[in-house]
């Protein structure tokens, strides 16, 4: 169907009613399912890489389905003699078949993978991440190829099959919210190769009205028909035998520092958010963050304990507690319940993150009457309220409160104030050991946060935070401490160091920070527990901290300091915000030299390096991916055409490959603070550019744009929204803090929907430009669009850690301004072919 057809059916009002009515109703059923399996794949393997290694992975299963989709798009044109040998739902119903059977080997693959984060850089990380895009890519390649031929190759109308693709798009991502309540992260795969393999069978379904010769191949129908029930039907018996099994089928050999053993493991549980493992009862003295070196030998009396752990690497411990308060004093000799001895004794408390719930049972301890926490993880809570309730009774002590809530937002739209709050080493793992690139941890460490959690303390009250401390580096604690000051001075503290107390023992640091200044008597109270337990006292006010990097932070006259400081410093220790909130990568590109050193001191600092050097052994080994699969297959097919041509529009396709690409994961590291999670960033912001850019793509069809006028004006709109984003788009979140995880979904949809219209143009323009003058170069241009996103996707990420999400935004709007004079071009070289020789190439259908 040529392009000024589609134009002509878009204009059919009930074509969708027209459509069922003539028999397509299951060719809109199985595009349907598979968009949605795609979608919902990305996020799954979001969750399996996260617990094998990073969440800052996040962006690797977009940039895997981008390449598999490209190059599945690509195998549709240049096969496509072999495709017309049988009708175009056979196709459809092979394409879905395997892309199930693919869904399902790539499960099998990536359940058996090793742990990432224990292999050093070498060659054999470029082989095993080699391996993992391969194992990654394989269904969207299938994926790839189905949607590109219910776009291309039915004679049904383009903006109606498009809408349908969009839509399930957009279901896929809200649909894996709901499956990872219910499944395991490995079992939910064997959902979706499920889903697709039922989605073979409704194509078969339309297998008439779709056309082609289906009498003669109806010995294949049936076949076909035939083995996708009973594949989806085995698909679906593995995936319940999985999931009532689990963990003791299939499951992940390895998390991210060890082989899982089943047999140390009570209960295992997933949700969107994590995979909660607790450990069978153990036996032994209390295990404490910080354990005080003069705790007395009475208190190191063995308990019950379970250990609870989040994606295989952070964990906390779930005591035994029967009620008894004095069975916890124990707690008193942990580093991070310091603030303690200068708030206790009846009051209110606020824990956030509340894990095994050690935090709620030290403000039991000691003394608080009203003892308020915040979860974001509702499996945790469970636990705590219902599963281990008899193990561990802290949720029934009278006056504690336990929230399912992110905690900005629990605080933003809380009225009351609280004499202490506690957050103590609120991370998993995947924070501190990878730089954090998307973590819902982020938004738990910035300026804006800590005034949301500073306001809602009393005017004496306190807030403690515990991080990890390296004597021999203090970046995570200098970071800790910037962020304090900074956070004061915003609220307009004289001395933000008069309001600070920060102590140590081994690696963990906890600093107390008062709403006033702290008075002599609670400096001496503090001063005293410290020399009591043997802590070893970092800062106080009245002192200058012996350490040089921690007295210049103490000493610093104001914010604009604070960074100035950190400028001149091997890390990264600057105050984080909303829009550079990547607290735990403390790594500076400008310290390349210091790296051996970082690296042989073995703290935060040298993950954040393995991190790095991974991020771009990824981005490599990718763009090997890309060249192998979309580069040198489609280079001939630009031999075709003349040089301007060439130039001009991969120019275009490049661009607008890059622009998109930053803008969407600029947005959803940005929505994933606003949200609470990277998974709601993932996935409503996903759903939401889908859809919009979707409806972009379709009005372009019915409002080309056609002439330099409207080129320009488009180009400038899309410019300034997106230059516009750092501006407005902080406001608008902050002042929908304090709303339900629903408004706040809807918030986002609505601050993404005008960036996706404007940029849903950007790609049909482009093919509609390019066609005018010659159609022989589609493949080309559509493989340089696919290899810029990427690419691209990998180095946005880059840019938001190591400079900022701003930063993103704005390489996006350069982008898309730099698109306007080629666009302009193109156009221009457009007349002079068609005022020369007349059209040239009527238009091919692009592949996909």
């Amino acid at each position: 169907m040529a392009a000024d057809g589609r134009r002509t059916v878009w204009g059919q009002g009930n074509g969708m009613l027209t459509a069922l009515r003539g028999g397509t109703g299951g060719f809109y059923v199985g595009l349907f399912m598979v968009a949605a399996s795609t979608t919902a794949l990305q996020i799954v393997q979001t969750r399996i890489l996260s617990v094998i290694s990073w969440y800052s992975l996040a962006f690797l299963a977009i940039s895997m389905a981008m390449l598999g989709l490209t190059a599945g798009s690509l195998l549709v044109y240049f096969y496509d003699r072999w495709l017309s040998q049988r009708p175009v739902a056979h196709r459809l119903a092979q394409g879905t078949l395997l892309l199930a059977i693919a869904i399902a080997v790539s499960w099998l693959f990536l359940i058996n993978s090793i742990a990432i984060s224990e292999i050093w850089i070498g060659p054999t990380l470029v082989l095993i991440w080699l391996h993992m895009i391969i194992v990654l890519a394989l269904p969207y390649v299938l994926a790839g190829a189905v949607i590109a031929l219910a776009l291309t190759r039915t004679p049904l109308p383009i903006g109606t099959v498009y809408g349908v693709d969009l839509a399930g798009a957009a279901a896929g991502c809200l649909l894996v919210l709901a499956m990872m309540a219910v499944l395991d992260g490995v079992s939910a795969m064997l959902a979706l190769a499920a889903l697709s393999a039922f989605s073979a069978s409704a194509f078969m379904m339309s297998a008439q009205a779709l056309g082609g010769d289906v009498a003669a191949h109806a010995d294949h129908a049936a076949r076909l028909s035939r083995s996708a029930r009973r594949w989806g039907l085995w698909l679906i018996v593995a995936c319940s035998l999985n999931a009532a099994l689990y963990p003791f089928a299939g499951r992940l050999l390895m998390d991210k520092t060890r082989l899982l053993q089943v047999e140390m493991i009570e209960t295992l549980e997933w949700n969107a958010f994590s995979r909660i493992e607790v450990s069978r009862p153990l036996f032994r003295v209390p295990s404490l963050n910080g354990r005080a070196p003069n705790m007395p030998g009475e208190m190191k009396v063995a308990i019950e304990e379970r250990v609870l752990a989040i994606d295989g690497g952070a964990s906390t411990q779930l005591y035994a507690f029967d009620g008894d308060r004095e069975d916890l004093a124990f707690l008193e000799y942990d580093i991070t319940n310091l603030a303690y001895a200068i708030r206790n004794g009846g009051g209110s408390a606020a824990v956030i993150g509340v894990g095994g719930g050690r935090d709620m049972m030290s403000a039991h301890y000691f003394g608080f009457e009203a003892i308020t926490g915040i979860e974001l993880n509702p499996i945790i809570v469970e636990n705590l309220t219902e599963r281990y309730a008899d193990f561990n009774r802290i949720s029934a002590v009278p006056g504690v409160e336990i929230h399912v809530d992110d905690a900005r937002a629990w605080f933003a739209s809380n009225d009351g104030a609280f004499d202490l709050m506690q957050m103590s080493l609120i991370d998993t793992w995947a924070a501190t050991g990878a730089g954090a690139h998307s973590l819902a941890e982020n938004g738990l460490y910035t300026m804006e946060a800590w005034q949301t959690f500073l306001n809602d303390v009393t005017p004496n009250g306190v807030f403690t935070v515990s991080r990890w401390f390296n004597p021999d580096s203090v970046g995570e604690t200098g970071r800790m401490v910037s962020l304090t000051m900074a956070t004061l001075y915003a609220m307009g503290a004289e001395r933000p160091a008069d309001h600070i107390y920060l102590a140590s023992v081994d690696q963990l640091a906890t600093i107390v920070v008062s709403r006033a200044p702290l008075s002599a008597e609670e400096i001496g109270k503090l001063d005293a527990t410290v020399e009591r337990m043997g802590f070893q006292m970092l800062m106080r006010p009245g002192s200058t901290p012996s350490n040089p990097v921690l007295a210049a932070i103490a000493a610093a006259p104001d914010t604009a300091t604070l960074y100035s400081l950190a400028e001149d410093a091997p890390l990264d220790f600057s105050p984080t915000t909303d829009d550079q909130p990547f607290f735990f990568n403390q790594l500076k590109l400008t310290s390349v030299g210091d790296w051996g050193t970082i690296i042989s001191q073995q703290g935060v600092a040298s993950g954040n390096i393995i991190a790095t050097l991974m991020l771009a052994v990824i981005v490599a080994v990718s763009g090997l991916a890309v060249v192998a699969t979309m580069i040198v297959p489609t280079l001939p097919t630009l031999k075709r055409t003349d040089g301007r041509l060439a130039g001009l529009g991969t120019g275009y396709f490049l661009l607008i490959g890059l622009g998109f690409m930053f803008a969407e994961i600029a947005l959803m590291q940005r929505l994933s603070i606003f949200l609470g999670h990277p998974v709601y960033g993932l996935a409503i912001a996903l759903a939401g550019i889908i859809l919009s850019t979707g409806i972009g793509a379709a009005i372009s069809e019915r409002r080309p744009l056609v002439t330099p006028r409207h080129l320009t004006i488009w180009v400038g709109g899309t410019v300034l929204f997106i230059a516009s984003l750092p501006v407005w788009l902080p406001t608008l979140l902050i002042a929908a803090s304090s709303q339900g995880i629903v408004i706040r979904a809807i918030v986002c949809l609505l601050a993404v929907a005008p960036a996706g219209l404007m940029l849903g143009f950007a790609f049909p323009t482009g093919m509609r430009l390019v066609r005018a003058i010659d159609d022989s170069p589609t493949p080309w241009f559509w493989a340089v669009n696919g290899a810029a996103g990427v690419l691209a996707s990998g180095l946005a990420v880059a840019v938001g850690t190591f400079v900022s999400i701003s930063a993103s935004f704005a390489i996006a709007a350069v982008c898309y301004a730099l698109l306007l004079p080629v666009a302009l071009g193109l156009h221009a070289h457009g007349q002079r072919k068609a005022s020369d020789y007349g059209p040239v190439g009527q238009a091919s259908e692009a592949p996909g």
